[in-house]
C-alpha cells in the first residue's frame, strides 16, 4: 500500500514550484507577442498551469503536508532571459515557441520521473498522470504552432 511521505511531499512541492514557473513563463510569453493566436494560446496555458498548481496544493494539503513554493530563482532567471531574447530577436514569436517547446519537454520529463515512484498514492498518480498528459498535448500543439510560423 502506498503512503504519503515527506519525500513525496518534496517531489510534489518541486513540481508545484516548476508549475508556477511555467505559469509565469506563459504570462511573459503572452506579453512578448502581438500574434492573437499565440496570445490566446499563452493565456490558456498560463491559466492551465495555475489550475495545475491549485490541484497540487490541494493534494499536498490533503495528506497533511505544507506546500511551500510559488516559483524558483531559476524560473525567474529564465523569464528574464526570455525578455532579453525577445528584445534582440527578429522573430519574437518563434523564440517564444521554442522556449515553450523546451519547457514542455522538461515538464513531461519531470512528471515522468515523479510518476516512476511506485509509492505514490493512487490519487496523486491520477492527478499527475492527467497533468502530464495535458502537458504532452500542449507540447504537440505548440509544435504544430511552430510549424505554422
Amino acid at each position: 500500500m502506498s503512503t504519503y511521505t515527506e519525500t513525496i511531499s518534496e517531489k510534489l512541492n518541486d513540481l508545484l514550484e516548476k508549475t508556477y514557473d511555467a505559469e509565469k513563463g506563459y504570462k511573459k510569453a503572452y506579453n512578448n507577442t502581438d500574434n492573437p493566436f499565440l496570445k490566446s494560446f499563452f493565456d490558456k496555458k498560463s491559466t492551465e498551469r495555475n489550475n495545475f498548481g491549485t490541484e497540487l496544493k490541494s493534494e499536498i494539503t490533503n495528506f497533511g503536508q505544507k506546500w511551500e513554493k510559488d516559483g524558483s530563482v531559476t524560473g525567474a532567471l529564465h523569464r528574464t532571459w526570455m525578455d532579453v531574447r525577445s528584445l534582440f530577436s527578429t522573430k519574437d514569436d518563434e523564440a517564444m515557441l521554442e522556449e515553450a517547446i523546451r519547457g514542455e519537454k522538461a515538464s513531461v520529463q519531470e512528471y515522468s520521473e515523479v510518476l516512476a515512484d511506485t509509492s505514490l498514492p493512487p490519487s496523486t498518480v491520477t492527478i499527475l498522470t492527467q497533468q502530464m498528459n495535458q502537458i504532452q498535448a500542449d507540447l504537440n500543439q505548440v509544435k504544430r504552432l511552430e510549424d505554422l510560423n
